[in-house]
Order: C-alpha cells, then structure tokens, then sequence
C-alpha cells in the first residue's frame, strides 16, 4: 500500500514547482533552500530524510514542464527557458501558445521515456569519460559560439548585395561579445549581490531576465496591445522530426547535467545547431533537455557523488543516495512527470484564453514591472543595475535583425574563458 505522508511529500512538491514554474523570477533554488532551512523541524515532527527530498525532486520536476508558460505567454523566462521566448512568442503571435506549450511539455514528457530507457548505459558512457569531457568543454563551447556566428545571415531584404551578411555576422560578434562580458563582470562581482528581503541572491536573475525577458515585454510594448485569438491546433510534426527532437534535447540535457556551470539552455542551443530551425522542433529539444538535465543531476549525484543542482545539493544535504533510493526517486519522477504533462496543457489552454482577452501591452507592463521588483528582491541595488544593463543589451538583436541566441555569449563565454 502506498505510503499517504510520501504521496503528501509528492503533492506538496509538484504544487510547490507548479507555483515556482508560473511565477517569472522565483526559481526552485529558493525553495530547495527553504527546505532545507526547515528540514529540522520537518524531521522533527516525523518525516524521514527521503520524504523530505521527494518534496525537491517532485518540485524540480513539475517546474520543468510549467515554466514554458508565462516563458510563451508573457516573454517572462526563468534562468532555464529563456530560449523558448524566442520560438514560443513567434507561435504565440500566430494564435498557437496553447500548441506552444503542449510541444515542450511532450519534449519533457518524451525525456522521461529516454531516460527510462538511457539511464544506465548513459550514466556509465558519461562517468568513464568524466575527466575527458569537461577537458575540452572550453573547446566545445568556442566551437559553438563560432557555428552559430558563422549560420547568422540576417533577414532576407530583395535587393540587399551579396555581402551584406557579413554585416550581420559582424554584429553577432559584436552581441556575442558584449553580453558575454556583461556575464563576466557579473559573475565577478556576484558578492556585491544581496537581497534586501534576506533571500537567496543569484546573478543569472537579473541577467537573463533582463536579456530575454525584460527586452521581449520592451519590444511588446511597442506593438498594437492585443494579441490574437489563442485556438486549439495540432502537432504537424512528422514523426521523425518530433523523434529526433526529443532526442537531441533529452541527451544534450541528460550530458550537461554532469558538467559544472552549463545551463540546459546551452544543451539545447547546441544540439539544434545546424539542424531545422523551426520553432516546434525547438520547443521540443528545450523542453526535454530541461527535465532530463533535472533528472540526470540527480544520476550524477548517485554516480560521482557530486550535486550539478540546487534541487541535487538540497539532497544531497538530506540523505546518502543508494541505489534503493535512487530507484524510489525514478519511481517518483515519472508520476510527478504524467501529472504534470497533464496539468500542464489545462493550465496553458486557461492561459490563452486569458491572454486574449486582456489589454496585452497593459500586462506586459505589468509583467515588465514585476520582474523589475524580483530583480531587486532578490538580488538589491547591484542587481537591478546588471538587469537594467542587459534589457539593453537583449534589445540588440531585434533592433539589429538577427538571432537572439547570440546573447547565450551571458553564459557561454564566462564558460569559455572557465574551462579554457
């Protein structure tokens, strides 16, 4: 018979990553830290050591899948779907956010199934090579930045000479450059960060909430207030195409989730480079890549003993993982991953309902607003200027015309210039 207080744990803990995931700015780190404050009184009054951690895992789950949603809707990113802005507002703006975040919960739902069927063979690949792998991560990285400079082309102007791309990766460069100095001072004076309300202060915060989410709502403002009729369509997906997505995404997340410091953002950036860059394919690869990287964190805590999440550094501080427990965790991802894939899809179709009826530029506003206050919450007066200086700078690439993936260079270069 299934234990009641565990099942309570499970609730307690998709309901807190369902809240976390909603919320643009409040990230599954504050909670894990929360509990783990409070776990002595929680085992003090009965609960064992793994329904306390179920509670963490359950809430690293559920975020994964309801974080696309004001990510879509709202242009509001947290610090591992700022990406899905980009394709998910494009999708958004033609009536299909619903569409939108059905396809990044089937990617996340579709990274639970590979890992059921991956978890080992890629555990043992990924440990015997450790040492080999974050070697040459530097090299890794540089070579992406250079890729994805050399793919930028621009928009597609008649008339426009036969050069003029070489203008537009120039200002790549140039993007790639800036926000990634922008990352380095940043995380070298990550000290001076602190919350006036005591929490805890993370840089990525104010970073990628001013470079992917604030700039978004900058641009919506600028537009007509409303948004179109959100309607219910299909995945017109060949089934290859949503195969290989879902696959590209659950093995670059599930691979990163081993290397200190690189995001699920960058997995996917990297394995979608150079393939098909339709938006439902990418929303898919980002989707899986996030769930299995908060999956596979856990894999590696069990098989390196070292935590590469908050959620895995907040167990790792409650209890000793073994295999027994590593398999009742699994048990658990997979119930936690089935309701939230549910939840999930309900939530974003009251959300495009909603979305439709309201002063669009009004909310965006709103929104602008309210990440303007979790930037100085959480991380006071020098967080709020690093966040005023990167809604600048994501302001770049859609005044300039090219791709915003090229100011992932907030992430990649500080890695770059760290494994190098």
């Amino acid at each position: 018979m299934p234990d009641p207080t565990l099942l309570a744990c499970i609730a307690l803990g998709t309901l807190l990553g369902v809240i976390s995931g909603l919320t643009p700015g409040l990230h599954l780190n504050n909670f894990a830290a929360m509990l783990l404050a409070l776990s002595p009184q929680l085992l003090a009054w009965g609960l064992s050591p793994f329904q306390v951690a179920s509670i963490i895992l359950s809430a690293s789950i559920s975020q994964t899948f309801f974080d696309a949603i004001p990510a879509v809707f709202l242009g509001a990113p947290d610090t591992e779907t700022a990406l899905s802005v980009l394709p998910g507002q494009r999708l958004m703006q033609e009536g299909r956010g619903v569409e939108a975040v059905r396809l990044s919960a089937l990617g996340s739902a579709g990274s639970i199934l590979f890992a059921l069927l991956m978890i080992w063979p890629l555990s043992w690949a990924v440990s015997s090579c450790y040492d080999r792998l974050t070697k040459y991560v530097g090299a890794l990285l540089l070579g992406i930045a250079l890729l994805m400079i050399r793919s930028e082309m621009g928009p597609k102007i008649e008339g426009q000479g036969r050069l003029v791309h070489y203008k537009y990766k120039a200002i790549a460069v140039l993007l790639f450059l800036t926000s990634g100095l922008l990352g380095l001072f940043a995380f070298q004076h990550e000290d001076l960060l602190s919350s006036p309300l005591g929490l805890d202060a993370q840089v990525l915060l104010p970073l990628l909430s001013g470079i992917f989410g604030a700039s978004s709502l900058m641009i919506s403002l600028s537009g007509e207030g409303q948004v179109p009729e959100q309607r219910e369509s299909d995945i017109k997906l060949p089934a290859g195409a949503l195969g290989k997505a879902i696959v590209s995404g659950s093995l670059g997340g599930s691979v990163v989730a081993w290397i200190p410091g690189v995001s699920a953002s960058v997995a996917a950036l990297t394995v979608r480079l150079g393939s098909s860059a339709a938006p439902e394919e990418f929303l898919i690869s980002l989707g899986g890549a996030n769930t299995a990287n908060a999956l596979f964190s856990l894999v590696a805590l069990y098989v390196i003993d070292r935590p590469r999440s908050g959620a895995a550094a907040a167990i790792a501080e409650l209890m000793d993982l073994d295999l027994s427990s590593l398999a009742g965790m699994i048990i658990i991802v997979v119930i936690v991953a089935a309701i939230s894939f549910l939840a999930a899809i309900w939530a974003a179709r009251l959300a495009g309902r909603a979305v439709s009826r309201v002063n669009y530029r009004l909310l965006c506003l709103l929104v602008l607003l309210f990440l303007t206050a979790m930037a100085y919450a959480f991380t006071g007066i020098f967080g709020l200027f690093i966040f005023f200086i990167s809604t600048v700078v994501g302001l770049i690439a859609p005044v300039a015309g090219i791709m915003r993936t090229h100011a992932m260079g907030v992430l990649m270069l500080p890695l770059i210039v760290r494994y190098l």
